[in-house]
């Protein structure tokens, strides 16, 4: 045997997070991602949603606590539903310092992206891989 038993390969995963202008549309996505994952061990995963204050918006504070919460080193993806959200991950990324080093806001839609970079991070992918499955989701057709 090599050592490595799945406490060490939970260590690994690359963590997401799900900012969104509301906390409660951030943890449903958060939990249904999860629950989308499949068996196993899952990728950790945090949501980032509305203000310190329960309103509507996005908060910098919460975005940098969630990235370091789900921060395993193997680098964190994280998906924003829009507008401000988007911004606030791209100044966060800017400055530098706020955010674990490997973080990287990923262009995909929110839900679809979110189980889809879930998935693909609980089954070991590296953040390339995630970032590329999250953004593929934006062909899922519906029709």
């Amino acid at each position: 045997m090599s050592g490595t038993d799945a406490g060490d390969r939970t260590e690994r995963l690359v963590g997401v997070v799900l900012v969104a202008h509301s906390a409660a549309v951030a943890a449903a996505v958060a939990e249904l991602a999860a629950g989308l994952a499949g068996g196993g061990t899952t990728a950790p995963v945090a949501p980032a949603g509305g203000t310190p204050d329960g309103g509507l918006g996005t908060s910098a504070k919460l975005i940098a606590e969630a990235a370091h919460a789900v921060d395993r080193g193997a680098g964190v993806a994280i998906l924003a539903d829009m507008g401000s959200a988007v911004l606030t991950v791209k100044a966060l990324l800017a400055e530098g310092g706020e955010l674990p080093e490997g973080a990287r806001l990923v262009d995909a839609p929110f839900v679809e992206g979110a189980v889809a970079a879930v998935a693909t991070a609980s089954a070991g992918a590296d953040l390339a891989t995630v970032a590329a499955a999250a953004g593929e989701a934006y062909g899922y057709r519906k029709r």
